[in-house]
């Protein structure tokens, strides 16, 4: 008779630190959207500056989660989580007291590197100290804090700006930051267990570099090259990504060939599937992103908003995402057709934001745009929920560790495109002063992305393999490691 392990003694209190960490996370990738006016007419800069607030933190986040997991099965998850959890804190106080956009800019991107390296140690941990049978209880918590946060967030933001605590204004939205971070790293070193891979990993560095390098290159003309009326530096900037991104793939192969340890396994990229997924994230969670932030822009620049009622009036679309999520879950045997039949209903929304703008002008009011939000969102919601899971279905089960990490990456990488590309346009069309032919240009080229979206669905696996079951054909379970449930969407 083999004996059971015993499960780790403080795995339920270490799972509130892990979620904790996620919270900050959250709140941070939320919170700019409605600050960002209020930020930059304290400490200026020009357009670009309020794409950037949210675009380098997001940029910062997806290099990074390219090499934090192997960061933490290199030198243990434990440590890199605590190492993350002070960076991140310290990048919040950096935030908070910025003087300038340049310097504000900065502190954006060390907390996303230094948030990159402490989430994926979390999830992590959390099959090491979970026993299969508990880790659907724990890794069930994280929708119902993420959905809160998604609610709260944007409130939350508004609330700590109008109300201009300790004469603080905007900085309170960075600041506060501080007792979750001490609660993290508290928590950390009290009930986090050491971790580290039985196994030699090599750090991919040049690896890292190049996707770094490329990322950059692609996001930096896209967010700039309007300021300075599309220079000709701008498009061989752009051309200079895709090389750096096609050499890429070359050396991960060459790599892979020669029995290194590449940061992304070359395989993927062979499969209908996780090439379709790639595509179909990079541009959903673009066009999210891109929804989120020019909404908030058009709520306050254009509606003359403040930033709690811009806050309040985001409310419908959060709740049916929420609501979706939860109804996702029995709607699984459906598969895919999920996602089609959720981007049908968001376009439908978006669609109604349209109209809605059309027929009530620069009077429209929160009440008269709540029916379209709240579509829109429980469309967003009935992609998102799914996503990870379908996409790894196409995947072996030695490369779902690979696998979950790129799609993660690309979500975010997504989100900053989408800041880049739909901020871009935004700003372009508010030339004209008239702000709701600029919200509605947006949202025509957000509906032309989600066009594309539809089609890369067909790519994908018709179903997910169910947790712990063969399920349909090429489906595998999705995580961090193999056989580990997909990590959380942000949203």
């Amino acid at each position: 008779m083999t004996d059971t392990p015993t499960p780790y003694r403080w795995r339920w209190a270490a799972l509130f630190v892990i979620l904790a960490a996620e919270v900050m996370d959250l709140l941070d990738s939320l919170v700019t959207n409605i600050a960002a006016p209020s930020i930059r007419a304290d400490i200026g800069g020009g357009e670009s500056t309020i794409q950037w607030m949210g675009a380098a933190y997001t940029l910062a986040m997806a290099i990074g989660l390219i090499t934090g997991g192997r960061l933490g099965d290199i030198f243990g998850r434990r440590r890199m989580f605590l190492i993350g959890a002070v960076g991140f804190t310290l990048g919040s106080i950096g935030c908070g007291l910025a003087q300038g956009p340049d310097q504000l800019i900065a502190a954006r991107v060390f907390q996303g590197l230094l948030g990159a390296v402490m989430l994926p140690q979390g999830l992590g941990m959390l099959k090491e100290m979970f026993s299969e049978k508990e880790q659907a209880s724990a890794f069930g918590m994280f929708g119902p804090v993420m959905g809160l946060s998604t609610v709260g967030g944007p409130i939350l933001a508004g609330w700590l700006v109008d109300a201009d605590l300790f004469g603080t204004g905007w900085r309170m939205i960075f600041l506060i930051n501080i007792p979750l971070g001490l609660f993290a790293i508290a928590g950390g070193l009290g009930f986090l267990p050491e971790w580290k891979s039985a196994r030699a990993v090599r750090l991919d560095l040049l690896g890292a570099l190049l996707a770094a390098a490329g990322s950059a290159l692609m996001i930096f003309p896209l967010v700039q090259g309007r300021e300075h009326d599309w220079p000709l530096w701008a498009f061989a900037l752009i051309a200079a990504s895709v090389a750096v991104f096609g050499f890429f793939g070359w050396y991960e192969g060459r790599r892979s060939r020669s029995g290194g340890d590449p940061l992304v396994e070359p395989s993927l990229f062979a499969k209908r599937g996780f090439s379709g997924g790639m595509v179909l994230g990079l541009l959903f969670f673009s066009a999210m992103t891109g929804f989120w932030l020019t909404f908030s822009l058009y709520t306050q620049i254009g509606l003359h908003y403040s930033p709690l009622k811009a806050g309040l009036a985001g409310i419908p679309s959060s709740l049916g995402m929420v609501v979706a999520f939860i109804a996702s879950q029995a709607l699984q045997r459906f598969g895919r057709k999920v996602m089609h039949g959720g981007l049908i209903v968001m376009a439908l929304g978006v669609a109604g934001i349209m109209l809605t703008l059309h027929l009530a002008g620069a009077g429209v009011t929160p009440w008269q745009l709540a029916p379209a939000l709240t579509v829109t969102g429980l469309g967003m919601g009935f992609v998102m929920a799914p996503f990870f899971d379908t996409v790894l279905a196409s995947v072996e089960p030695h490369e779902t560790g690979s696998a979950s990490g790129t799609l993660t990456s690309v979500q975010q990488f997504g989100a900053a495109l989408g800041t880049a590309i739909l901020g871009t346009v935004f700003f372009e069309q508010v030339k004209s002063g008239d702000f709701v032919h600029a919200e509605q240009v947006t949202l025509g080229v957000e509906l032309a992305m989600m066009a594309v979206v539809f089609a890369a669905i067909f790519l994908l696996p018709k179903h997910a393999r169910p947790q712990g079951g063969e399920g349909a054909e090429g489906a595998q379970d999705g995580g961090a490691e193999a056989g580990e449930p997909a990590a959380p969407v942000h949203a």
